[in-house]
C-alpha cells in the first residue's frame, strides 16, 4: 500500500512529537467534553437509572486513552520510563510493560500507515485521526481552545506551540 493520500504531505510537516501532542490534545478534549456533560443537572429527569454512572465510567475510559497518549507523547519527546513511572507511582519496568503495546502500535502505524478493510478495497488509517490528518486537528483544537479559554490571545493556542519539521534547503 504505497499510494499516497492528501494527508501525507500535511503530516510530513509535523514531527512525530507534534503528532503525538495533537493526539494527546484531541483525547484531552474528549475528556473535558465528557466531564462537562456530567455538570449540568437540567437533563437529570430524562436520564435513565444508572445513566450518570454510565457517563462517569465512559469518562474513565476517555481518561485512560488520554493517559496512553500522554505516555506516547512523553516518549516521543525523550522522557525515560523512570521519569514517566514516577508520576504513575510504579516502577520503570512496570510502566514500560503497561504501555509497550500502545507504543508499539504507535510506532508500527508510521511504518504501516494503513490496513485494508475486510473487503480488501478500502484503506483504514492506523494512526489516530489527529495524527493522520493534523491540519484538520489543528483547526479543530485551536477553535476548541479559543472558544473555552477567554484570556488566550493566540489565534492558534494549540498549533502554535507544536514542534514542526524544519524544511531542508
Amino acid at each position: 500500500m504505497t499510494e499516497t493520500t492528501p494527508y501525507d504531505a500535511d503530516r510530513a510537516r509535523f514531527t512525530r512529537q507534534a503528532l503525538a501532542r495533537l493526539v494527546l490534545c484531541d483525547h484531552v478534549v474528549d475528556v473535558a467534553d465528557g466531564a462537562a456533560g456530567l455538570v449540568a443537572t437540567e437533563d437529570d429527569p430524562d436520564t435513565g437509572p444508572g445513566g450518570r454512572v454510565s457517563q462517569a465510567s465512559q469518562l474513565i475510559e476517555l481518561a485512560e486513552r488520554a493517559l496512553i497518549s500522554a505516555v506516547i507523547y512523553e516518549r516521543e519527546q525523550g522522557s525515560s520510563w523512570a521519569e514517566i513511572a514516577q508520576y504513575l507511582g510504579i516502577g520503570p519496568a512496570e510502566a514500560e510493560e503497561r504501555f509497550a503495546a500502545n507504543l508499539d502500535g504507535w510506532n508500527t502505524a508510521f511504518d504501516v500507515p494503513y490496513r485494508l478493510d475486510d473487503t480488501g478495497r478500502k484503506r483504514i488509517p492506523q494512526l489516530p485521526t489527529a495524527a493522520y490528518d493534523p491540519a484538520w486537528a489543528c483547526d479543530r483544537l485551536d477553535t476548541w481552545a479559543r472558544n473555552r479559554f477567554t484570556l488566550v490571545n493566540d489565534e492558534r493556542p494549540v498549533s502554535s506551540g507544536l514542534v514542526m519539521v524544519v524544511p531542508k534547503n
